[in-house]
């Protein structure tokens, strides 16, 4: 995805001279291509994130669209201060980007594991929050970025996530994409690079279920929920986030607020396939983990 986010940024550069990207040292094979087009909007910032948030500020106060970039939680979790005050508090042309969501860097242990960054993130006035499936919806995301005034946060995987989309479709923000349709009264709702584990697992298993991806954390388009909730009563959320404030406590809010005000009917079953509120203290790579911590699909769960 990280590739496929530069090579877009790359293209949206070449017509629109107000993108920058600032980097945390780190990525100089991805990032290489923009630094050598653009040099006069490109600066590593080195291992200070807080203060690249502080200089993506500044730009964005002078017109720029600033994009920041670092691996997982650094320019997430230990800039949540300077992006609450700095960003999203006069809502700044900022996109926060973090590589290596979940357990991607699963092996460098808990310091690294992106898995609480949804839902600090989350909780901050208008900010954006996007995490696609593939690199498609990466690249997708990327040129939504562009257009968009305000402040974003792009949760990205790795390295090598695969396509699974083999047709370009259409996305605005807060959508939520039908993959598979089904009348299946199950629906598998799919946030980040897990979703290709369960498109697979799901055709391996030839399970008729339906499969949504939720490319949109923040905010969630509540039409599309609604009709996907009066469809589907058995819905299994899957997410490499903390149970507490990830995608599922996101669409458990919204699910809450249509059933109150009368437009969904019937309350459906949500299924939370994420990290039960641990600390994951082994090392290993990203499906080792998920593995671990439960993060897979059975077929009792379709029952």
């Amino acid at each position: 995805m990280r590739t496929a986010f530069i090579k877009q940024l790359i293209e949206e550069a070449k017509t629109n001279d107000k993108i920058f990207l600032l980097i945390g040292d780190l990525g100089y094979n991805v990032v290489t291509p923009f630094a050598e087009a653009y040099p006069d909007r490109f600066i590593n910032v080195g291992i200070c994130e807080q203060n690249m948030v502080g200089i993506a500020s500044g730009l964005a106060m002078n017109g720029y669209n600033v994009y920041l970039y670092s691996i997982g939680n650094f320019p997430t979790l230990r800039c949540i201060e300077q992006i609450r005050n700095d960003v999203c508090y006069y809502n700044g042309n900022v996109k926060v980007v973090s590589v290596g969501a979940g357990f991607a860097y699963g092996s460098s242990g808990v310091s690294h594991h992106a898995t609480e960054d949804i839902g600090m993130m989350r909780t901050l006035p208008n900010m954006v929050i996007c995490s696609p499936s593939d690199p498609s919806e990466a690249k997708a995301i990327t040129h939504i970025s562009a257009q968009y005034n305000g402040c974003m946060y792009i949760r990205l995987g790795k390295a090598g996530e695969k396509e699974i989309y083999t047709e370009p479709y259409s996305l605005k923000i807060g959508d939520i994409h039908c993959y598979q349709d089904s009348n299946s009264t199950s629906a598998v709702i799919a946030s980040g690079s897990v979703m290709y584990y369960a498109v697979n697992w799901i055709k391996e298993n030839n399970i008729d279920t339906a499969v949504y991806s939720i490319p949109f954390v923040k905010p969630v388009n509540k039409d599309q929920l609604q009709k996907l909730a009066s469809r589907h009563s058995n819905l299994i959320v899957m997410d490499e986030h903390q149970k507490s404030s990830g995608v599922a406590s996101a669409l458990l809010e919204q699910l809450s607020d249509l059933y109150t005000e009368g437009k969904i009917k019937q309350f459906p079953k949500v299924r939370r396939l994420e990290i039960d509120e641990q600390f994951i203290y082994i090392a290993g790579n990203q499906q080792y983990l998920r593995e671990f911590t439960h993060i897979t699909l059975q077929k009792s769960l379709f029952e």
